[in-house]
């Protein structure tokens, strides 16, 4: 059966939705995670991100113009590798992805809340205040698209304002940053070089997003249409928001300053503009794109499951509750907001969807050329880039924090072996598998 146009979401609640993942955890984390790596350079490298992200968008927008469903890229996965141990791998990729988007900006909520008190990121408040949001969110996602929808407009507007005037003024006060030294402490070009293409990995998560927009394609009104143009829509404000704040930030604080307060930058760097009515005024637009993001990404993260669940990629969620997706997806997200910090958060986060972002070109380019038209060059060069900037970043981690690799590494290997045993359980005596829905 078909939902009612009415209960269907707008293209502005979609760009709504889209901007609130995207921003969440953007600009109120990764610009601090950013700065630490790329040292002056950072408002290029979200630049530079915007750029590759729009390498990567141009298969997202083909695939979903094609093939519009609330299964977005498992959907896509599927299309172009069929049922199977693939989709179901790389599915839950970005299925996992996003949920550790929603930890994420959780755990940021935590930290830029207890700035209105004072307070330093006391170890147990901050996944206390993030558990706290994502039950809130779950309530939220219970209530129907239609207050989601209106939630995430008046959250959109209300922080893109707010991040304007905070942008605007701090460019306006103080000095315009500049990029001659480009990483505190640098060892040489190269060190320079393989720093920043590192921190593309954590820019490009800033913009990681737009991919819940994909999940939309059965809420959404014309999704053909509407889907890709609020992919399209979604980076381009992100991407004028990202770098003209980052320019903001460089302006008013040094990049040590930047690296000491990078989990609540932001705030850091409004006070030489506005003094303690900014930290507040910040923290408020803080809590509410961090809300706003919680609330969007619980919503697509939901949907992507119980689509792989009706694909028969995962076990079938049927117990007795109404809404068994939205449940798993929200206790998964408390359990990570709990065990790991935001660095961490962002790197595992980063390695994950680069990895499963690299499938969804390459099934795109090797599989799909004779069903969908498109120019295959570009997602060639966006195969090119993921690769060049995982690499690079997975180098890095594994000479200062082995456990982000490690644990990523343990993280995919499961997944396959959990997708092998059940691909296997509902595969007969004619290797003929059992996948229920017709895609």
């Amino acid at each position: 059966m078909k939902k009612d146009s009415a209960s269907k979401l707008s293209l502005i609640g979609s760009v709504s939705l889209g901007t609130g993942v995207m921003i969440g955890a953007g600009i109120f984390v990764l610009m601090g995670q950013v700065a630490e790596l790329a040292g002056n350079l950072f408002p290029i490298a979200f630049l530079v991100g915007a750029g590759v992200t729009g390498f990567s968008a141009y298969s997202y927008v083909k695939f979903s113009n094609a093939y519009p469903s609330s299964g977005g890229v498992a959907k896509f996965l599927r299309k172009a590798y069929g049922p199977g141990t693939i989709t179901g791998t790389f599915s839950l990729l970005m299925y996992v992805s996003m949920v550790i988007a929603e930890s994420l900006v959780a755990r940021t909520f935590g930290a830029y809340t207890l700035r209105l008190f004072y307070v330093e990121n006391v170890g147990s408040l901050v996944p206390i205040l993030g558990v706290a949001l994502l039950a809130i969110a779950f309530v939220i996602n219970v209530a129907g698209n239609k207050i989601i929808e209106a939630t995430a407009t008046i959250t959109a507007i209300t922080k893109i304002l707010g991040i304007a005037i905070l942008a605007i003024a701090g460019l306006a006060v103080g000095v315009f940053p500049s990029f001659g030294s480009a990483v505190s402490g640098s060892n040489g070009d190269m060190a320079i070089l393989g720093d920043f293409v590192a921190a593309l990995a954590l820019s490009i998560l800033a913009y990681k997003g737009f991919t819940t927009i994909t999940n939309q394609g059965g809420d959404i009104i014309n999704p053909t249409r509407n889907v890709g143009r609020s992919i399209i829509l979604s980076v381009l404000i992100c991407t004028v928001i990202y770098v003209t704040l980052a320019l903001s930030v460089a302006a008013n604080l040094s990049i040590v300053e930047i690296i000491k307060a990078k989990d609540y930058a932001l705030a850091k760097a409004a006070q030489p503009v506005f003094g303690d009515l900014g930290l507040g005024f910040t923290v408020f637009i803080a809590i509410v794109a961090t809300v706003s993001g919680v609330f969007a990404s619980v919503f697509s993260a939901s949907r992507l499951l119980g689509m792989l669940s009706k694909m028969k990629q995962v076990p079938g969620l049927r117990p007795r509750s109404k809404n068994p997706a939205l449940i798993f997806t929200v206790l998964l997200a408390i359990i990570l907001t709990i065990l790991f910090d935001l660095t961490r958060i962002a790197a595992i986060g980063a390695i994950f969807y680069l990895t499963m972002d690299i499938a969804v070109h390459w099934g795109l380019f090797r599989h799909l050329r004779k069903k969908i038209d498109f120019n295959p060059l570009i997602p060639l060069i966006a195969i090119v880039f993921d690769t060049i900037i995982l690499i690079t970043f997975l180098v890095l981690k594994f000479n200062t924090d082995p456990l982000v690799p490690i644990a990523s590494f343990i993280g995919i290997i499961l997944i396959i072996i959990a997708e092998l045993f059940f691909m296997k359980s509902h595969t007969d005596s004619d290797g003929k598998m059992d996948m229920g829905m017709d895609m």
